[in-house]
């Protein structure tokens, strides 16, 4: 009888990562789109290289604004009712996206979009770090970023398919018209899925909290949570109005810090370059179009591959050494972009090596870093901190990506491939030192003990952790 009640708890909570996910589609969907769009679009709206980035760009600026509020939002009326919103403004803006008559009205729709795909980068996350048991957190925080992935995946495929079926100048506005469908899905999806238990506690909603508790957990798996809960929620009294004047306290400000670093570092990297522009990094290095958009799936497919097995090593393998090995492997493929893109030149292997280091950097970042950069932000803010904290650094992760995005078709138009690709190897070998200086692991732990060992072991006067019966190394 219990095998068969958790069998049904395990049941429900499936249900619930699979529909709350579809924003993490989403996601990925309406970032990876642009890939394959943006050469038929620049011929319709005759682009230049900045409008270009400034139409791929816009989007994450969208998102970097989308983060902060999306956090607070979440905060104030909760995970569930935030997604139901973020669902709807998907819909509108890929609709404006998909109707654009202009460049300008083109910008306006994909900032809106922005919004909504940096709401759902923060809620969505959050609502599954409180919604998940510790000893599966990881492992069900991280099928949002096999969501992303797979969202990124599926825009590849349908753009190979309707760029080589139907290679005319209007073809983007149906590769952009599909995100339309997993919003939908989203919205009444949600009207299945219960509030976060964390978030009703912290708004006095206790007996509501437990009846969603007994829902994904036995039932004294439930109480025991909800008395944790409650606990962690009556220390944290002097941060009921979470705000900036919070980074007052200097284990907050640690917590935000190493949050702001974990953001920028995984997409300094560069990822981002290539799931937007891969497509005209293929061009560029020699594939016509329609060979481009077909080689661009291999990036697509790599990614869904690595991230599965990033899920199955989060299970087995501590958060650092697998964000310091994501880095160092990485920033080798970077450099060696850039090495071969210089010494090989305009050869007619150039497009082939071009596609196996970007299938192999793929590799490093969705099988390494991709997974513990959403389960680390959803792991180490305290609860009446965790939708500002989010906020912030999801802010960081945005405008870092808006940066890249505005600059990288610049860069490569004035610098070329190689210099490109240098410049982001340099920034890589600084992330491994800010990481293995400063992450902190938090595989197997649950929330409430690694708000308590931020709160416990850290003096403020020396700036270190003391008093601890874990070893420094365990704690940082």
């Amino acid at each position: 009888m219990n095998k068969q009640v958790n069998q049904n708890h395990l049941s429900f909570l499936s249900t619930i990562v699979l529909i709350s996910t579809f924003g993490g589609l989403l996601f990925g969907y309406d970032t990876g789109v642009i890939n394959g769009a943006l050469p038929y679009m620049s011929d319709d709206f005759n682009l230049n290289s900045f409008t270009e980035g400034l139409i791929t760009s816009v989007l994450l600026l969208g998102a970097a604004i989308g983060a902060v509020f999306g956090g607070r939002l979440s905060d104030g009326i909760g995970r569930r009712k935030s997604i139901f919103f973020l669902a709807v403004l998907f819909f509108i803006s890929t609709i404006g996206c998909t109707l654009s008559p202009n460049v300008t009205m083109m910008i306006i729709s994909r900032f809106l979009l922005g919004i909504a795909v940096g709401g759902a980068s923060v809620t969505v996350p959050t609502f599954l770090a409180e919604m998940s048991p510790s000893d599966r957190r990881g492992r069900m925080v991280t099928r949002n970023e096999l969501m992303i992935v797979g969202g990124q995946f599926l825009a590849f495929v349908f753009n190979a398919i309707l760029g080589n079926l139907f290679g005319h100048i209007g073809v983007w506005r149906y590769m952009l018209s599909i995100a339309a469908v997993p919003a939908i899905v989203l919205f009444f999806g949600m009207m299945k899925v219960p509030e976060s238990p964390r978030w009703l506690v912290s708004k006095g909603r206790n007996e509501e909290a437990l009846r969603v508790l007994q829902k994904i957990r036995t039932e004294e798996e439930a109480k025991a949570e909800l008395k944790e809960i409650e606990t962690a929620l009556s220390e944290e009294v002097e941060l009921e109005e979470a705000s900036f004047k919070d980074l007052a306290i200097p284990w907050v400000r640690r917590v935000v810090f190493i949050g702001i670093a974990i953001a920028i570092v995984t997409q300094a990297t560069g990822v981002n370059s290539i799931m937007y522009y891969g497509t005209e990094i293929l061009r560029q290095a020699g594939f016509a179009t329609s060979a481009a958009l077909i080689g661009n799936i291999a990036n697509g497919v790599i990614s869904v591959l690595a991230t599965i097995v990033g899920i199955w090593l989060l299970g087995k393998v501590g958060r650092r050494p697998m964000m310091l090995t994501g880095l160092a492997g990485t920033t080798l493929t970077l450099l060696l972009i850039g090495i071969l893109s210089f010494v090989v030149g305009s050869s007619t292997i150039l497009p082939y090596i071009m596609l196996a280091l970007t299938v192999t950097f793929l590799a490093f970042m969705q099988g390494a870093i991709g997974p513990v950069l959403w389960v680390s932000l959803s792991e180490i803010f305290p609860l009446r901190l965790r939708g500002f904290g989010m906020g912030i650094s999801v802010f960081f992760l945005w405008i870092t990506n808006f940066i890249i995005g505005l600059l990288f078709p610049i860069m490569l138009d004035k610098m070329g491939l190689s210099v490109t690709f240098f410049v982001f190897a340099v920034v890589g070998c600084v992330s491994i030192f800010l990481m293995a200086k400063f992450l902190p692991e938090t595989k197997d732990r649950t929330l409430e003990e690694i708000e308590t060992s931020f709160r416990t072991y850290y003096d403020k006067g020396e700036g270190k952790y003391v008093g601890s019966n874990q070893s420094e190394a365990q704690i940082k």
